[in-house]
Formats: structure tokens, C-alpha cells, sequence
């Protein structure tokens, strides 16, 4: 009876417990196969969107590998094109560079054709007054014989004539032998004959065109001998006879240093000065300025006076 009245109130309880513990079994199977149905699904949606996103990549590639053969495609063609430009262009210019430089030696020519017949010319125009000289001095009167008494006088009037005292008018060289023989001994150091020589140029030929460079020669070379009167007195004739010539900047330049040099600075001054003015933008008018600078001075309105001494 004791074994029955234990045994009884188990098998009472036993069969709700039982019940109890299916129920959670079954509600965990339903939570775990909702689980498994909304993994199902997730994997389902994460396909469809790898699948998409493998569509699009594939698209992308399909449209780089279109594009990258265009590119080359457009980029042969352009190649193509520039070739075809330069090989249009480059000849012509080619063709043209030459005949630039054919033109350029046919002007070359033609200048020193020029300067052959300017020469010529000048030779010729220096023979015409050679020749003309010459006519000259052939219609020149011969001079009367001298008397064979030394203190003879000339007829009529009484005055005794000298026979040392003629002057030979006939010049003893051609113009341009003359200048080209002092302008060699000048620069060949022999300052006496080049003296003689060119002073020989100017009594001969002094309306000639190169009558101021040998006034201005003879006047460098007292200045080089240090004969500092000698030779402003010759820059001022070049200045006063000459007045306009080749020569004159130099002239001006070289009569200031002269003066500088006999210590006559405000002369000098005006010299350089007038030669910065009437020649600006020559070489030696910059250095007019830098001599006159170096003095202490500065250029004025005053002009220099060239006095004859």
C-alpha cells in the first residue's frame, strides 16, 4: 500500500511534466525552422544580389574592353592623321628652308657682285681724276727757263726770280696709290713718311672723298708722337674743313682727349659733350659719356668753340 501511494502520485505528476517538455521542444523546432527559413531566404536574397552585382562587373568589363579598343582605334587614327599632317607640312617647309637658302647665297653673291662694281667704280671715278689731273697739268703754261745770271731780273719788272723758288704742280703718284702707301707705313709704324705721305694727299687730292681721313691720320699721329698742339690744331681742321665726313665723331672724341690731356678739362668736357649730343647712339658717344663722368662733370648747354691755334 505504501509502494502504490508513492507510485500513484508520480504517474500523476510524470505525464504533465512530459507534456510540458514536448511543448518547449516543439516551440524550439518551430523557432529553429523559422531560423532556417529566414537563413534560406537571406542566402536566397545575398545569390540574387552577388548574381546582380557579377551582371554589372561583367558589363563593366565588356564596356572597358569597348572603350579601351576605341581609344586605340581613335588613337591609330589620330597617329595616322598627324603622319599624314606632317608629312603635308614638313616638305613643303623643307622645300621652302632651301630655296630660303638658295636666295640667301644668290644675295650673297649679288652683294659681293655689288661690291666688285662699287669698286671698280671707285677706281674708275679715282682714274677719271687722275686723268683729269693729269689734262691738267699737260694745259699748265710751262715756267719760263730761268736767265743763266742768278741775279738776272725778268724783263719789265725789275724783280729778281729765284730759279730754287718753282713749285711743281704735278702730283707724283695716282690718288689711290698715294693714300694706300701712307695708310701702310702708318700702320706699319713709320709715322714720319705716313706724315709726308698724307700731307702729299691733301696739297694734291683735298676735294677728294678720303681727304678727311688723311686730315684725321695726321692728326692721330701727332697725338700718338705726343705733339698735343700739333694735333688738336690738325682735329680742328678736320672739324672746320671737313665738317661732315666719317671722321667727324672720331675728331670730336679725340680733340676732348687731346685737351683732357693738356689739362684743359672743361674743354675736353664740351668736346665729348658735343659729340654725345650730335652722335647719341654711337659707340663713341659712350664713351664721350664715360670720359666725361670719369672727369667729375656733367654735360651743360654750352657748345663747344673751335678756335684755330
Amino acid at each position: 500500500m505504501t509502494f502504490w501511494r508513492t507510485l500513484l502520485p508520480a504517474l500523476l505528476i510524470c505525464p504533465s511534466l512530459t507534456f510540458a517538455a514536448s511543448k518547449e521542444i516543439v516551440e524550439l523546432q518551430r523557432d529553429l525552422a523559422l531560423l532556417q527559413e529566414q537563413v534560406r531566404t537571406l542566402q536566397r536574397s545575398q545569390d540574387e544580389k552577388l548574381s546582380a552585382i557579377q551582371v554589372l562587373v561583367q558589363q563593366a568589363l565588356d564596356s572597358a574592353n569597348k572603350t579601351s579598343t576605341s581609344v586605340a582605334v581613335l588613337q591609330n587614327n589620330l597617329l595616322q592623321s598627324f603622319k599624314d599632317q606632317q608629312k603635308s607640312v614638313v616638305d613643303p617647309v623643307v622645300g621652302v628652308g632651301a630655296k630660303l637658302d638658295q636666295m640667301t647665297t644668290d644675295v650673297s653673291t649679288l652683294r659681293e657682285a655689288v661690291a666688285d662694281i662699287s669698286s671698280q667704280m671707285g677706281k674708275l671715278q679715282q682714274q677719271m681724276v687722275d686723268i683729269g689731273n693729269a689734262v691738267r697739268t699737260i694745259q699748265t703754261p710751262a715756267a719760263a727757263p730761268p736767265p743763266a745770271n742768278p741775279g738776272a731780273t725778268a724783263p719789265g719788272n725789275g724783280v729778281g726770280i729765284n730759279p730754287g723758288t718753282a713749285v711743281a704742280s704735278v702730283p707724283p703718284v695716282p690718288a689711290t696709290t698715294l693714300y694706300q702707301n701712307a695708310n701702310r707705313d702708318r700702320n706699319g709704324g713709320n709715322a714720319d713718311l705716313a706724315l709726308q705721305e698724307f700731307g702729299d694727299y691733301l696739297k694734291y687730292y683735298g676735294n677728294l672723298d678720303l681727304a678727311p681721313n688723311a686730315q684725321y691720320y695726321i692728326a692721330e699721329i701727332h697725338y700718338q708722337q705726343g705733339k698735343l698742339d700739333d694735333a688738336l690744331q690738325e682735329f680742328d681742321m678736320v672739324l672746320e674743313k671737313y665738317p661732315d665726313n666719317n671722321k667727324t665723331p672720331d675728331a670730336l672724341y679725340m680733340k676732348g682727349a687731346t685737351l683732357v690731356k693738356m689739362g684743359k678739362r672743361t674743354q675736353g668736357k664740351q668736346e665729348f659733350c658735343e659729340l654725345a649730343k650730335r652722335f647719341p647712339s654711337t659707340d663713341l658717344a659712350n664713351r664721350a659719356r664715360s670720359q666725361v663722368k670719369s672727369l667729375g662733370l656733367t654735360c651743360g648747354s654750352a657748345t663747344p668753340v673751335r678756335k684755330k691755334k
